[in-house]
């Protein structure tokens, strides 16, 4: 599992800067080592401000399962619909002599 993924904590608006930095301490001592956190602050005067954490993870086995399989269903689907454009166009592709080993498309 090499991949990192990113996550995100948002703090809630806090009344003191105590509790704001207790809870910030809280959440740079639970982070993952090599997380790479950032902090932001968003929102705007009609919505509301929150300070929002990132920091990168990595992937867990069963979130790695589910990408794997959405990618091999995106990759059939692509290889089928090029099949279909092949087909439709009387498009044929093969590889050119030489040994530059690039596609050359003839129609």
């Amino acid at each position: 599992m090499g991949r990192r993924v990113k996550e995100f904590v948002d703090v809630a608006d806090h009344a003191s800067i105590d509790e704001l930095i207790a809870k910030l301490t809280e959440i740079r001592a639970a982070l993952p080592e090599e997380a790479h956190a950032e902090l932001r602050l968003r929102g705007d005067e009609v919505f509301g401000h929150r300070i929002t954490i990132s920091y990168y993870r990595q992937q867990t086995a069963e979130e790695a399962a589910i990408e794997q399989r959405y990618a091999d269903a995106a990759r059939a689907a692509k290889e089928a619909e090029l099949a279909r454009l092949q087909a439709e166009l009387g498009v044929v592709c093969y590889a050119a002599p030489g040994k530059r080993e690039k596609l050359r498309i003839v129609a």
